[in-house]
This record gives C-alpha cells, structure tokens and sequence, in this order.
C-alpha cells in the first residue's frame, strides 16, 4: 500500500561530475539548493547579486556574471516584476525605497519565455555545452493570496515547460511537484508556514543528486561525506591529544582526496 504519491524524475541526457562549475540563479530556494552544491565541493556560484525571483532578474544576473558554468540551475519564484516608473527598467531589487516609485506588473508565459531564451543563449556564447536545469520554487508568495500564487506558478511553468520543448540544451527538474505532492504536510515546512523545512531541501536535493549526478559524482559524495562530518565535529577538549591525532588524521584524508579528484578544493 501507498501512503504518498512519488514525482517521476526523468534522467537527463547529461550528467554532473565531481566538483563541476555550476551556477545558481533564483529565488531563495536557489539559495538554498546551491548552498548545498557548495558543502558537496561542486565549484557553484550561488546568486552572485542576490536573489533574484522573476525571469527578468534572473536575465540580469546571467548577464551580469562572467561565470562560463558547465551546468546552470534557474529557480523561478515569480512572474511578478517591479518597473521603476522614472525609466521603465525592471529592477531586481527596490532596495527599500518607496513603492510610489514602482509600478507592480505580471510577465505573460511569452515574457517569461523571452527572458529565459535569452539567458539561456548568453550563457551558452560563454560555453556552447552548457546545459540549463529550469525548475519552480516550492516557496508561496501570501502577499498575492494563495489563489494568486498559483496562478504566478501556473505562468511559469507554463514557460519552463515550453523551453524544454523548444530547447534541448534546457531540463526540468520537478521540485514544485515533489514539495506539493510527495511532502504535501505542513511538518515539511518552516514556522512560517510557506517556506520547505531544512529537512524539505535536504530530501530535493538527495533526488536532484540521484537524477543528476554522475557516478564519480556520487562516489566523490560517498568519499567526501565522513570527512565533512567529522570537521563539523566539535570536540569537548580542543586542546586535547586524542582530538589533534583525530584531526591530523582527518587531514591525511582530506590530502589523499584531492590528489584524487584534482579539482577538490577544502577551503
């Protein structure tokens, strides 16, 4: 018997390497995946000029950095935009200043489309083998009303289901859908009620892993796991000698490991 539903997660036609160049764009839910792409030792740009929530910001931050990524992952919060009226430009962040000075629209699935393609195109005259992960934040915007922020949802995945068809170089990964149907309980949520829980993220990112990582991947993660446990240990007696040979020990692993994946950086 099933007690919950399960999101089918296709495998892509690429895969991700051991410390691969990622690049994370997007709500605060791509802060939060990507910080854990950066504890895995995955060589990842996380939001270089902060969160930015509709496709349009997103555009701007690709355009922005100068990273050449492998493997870009872009989080859609909204549809929703700010215009400053004074020019008529979108801006990614109202930086706490009047709301007289903003005028509050919606991008159409063809907008969102648009900002997408783009972003997509430009990364990819950086490296023409980058593949672009696009995905939905489960995160509920109240300020719309819940009604509200489905329908923003509804627009971009709309949008995000279009470039994958239109562009092979684009994937979906179903995070939305694994937030509102296999973890459909508040208990996977923080206080607020509208954000995933640590616990929450943790489970995404285990089944984003599973689906996308490669085999050396995930045998670096196998690797790399006890060590990143054992320097989160936090020892009674700092000054002891049994806690200096069990760091000294720790290091000799961690040396062993980066003559083994060339690419791994401690610090």
């Amino acid at each position: 018997m099933e007690f919950f539903t399960r999101v089918d997660i296709p495998r892509p036609d690429f895969a991700i390497g051991p410390q691969e160049r990622m690049l994370f764009v997007g709500s605060c839910f791509a802060d939060s995946i990507g910080r854990r792409a950066v504890e895995e030792k995955f060589r990842a740009v996380v939001n270089p000029y902060g969160v930015m929530y509709n496709p349009a910001s997103i555009l701007h931050t690709v355009e922005r950095c100068d990273e050449a990524p492998r493997v870009a992952l872009f989080t859609l919060g909204t549809n929703h935009v700010y215009r400053l009226k004074e020019t008529g430009e979108i801006v990614d962040n109202c930086r706490k200043q009047p709301q007289r000075l903003f005028s509050e629209e919606e991008l159409s699935v063809d907008d969102c489309v648009g900002y997408l393609r783009k972003a997509v195109e430009t990364l990819a005259g950086r490296d023409p083998e980058v593949r672009v992960v696009l995905t939905v934040s489960p995160i509920r915007y109240a300020k719309y009303g819940y009604h509200g922020s489905r329908l923003s949802k509804a627009v971009l995945l709309l949008a995000a289901d279009r470039l994958v068809k239109e562009d092979s170089r684009c994937v979906y990964f179903p995070a939305y859908e694994i937030m509102n149907d296999e973890l459909r309980d508040y208990r996977f949520y923080t206080p607020d009620m509208l954000h995933p829980s640590q616990q929450a993220v943790d489970y995404i990112w285990e089944q984003f892993a599973e689906a996308y990582l490669s085999p050396a991947a995930k045998q670096f993660l196998a690797e790399w796991r006890p060590i990143k446990e054992a320097l989160g240990h936090r020892p009674f007696n700092p000054e002891s000698e049994e806690y200096r040979a069990f760091m000294d020990k720790t290091m000799l692993k961690i040396a062993e490991l980066s003559k083994k994946y060339p690419n791994f950086a401690y610090l």
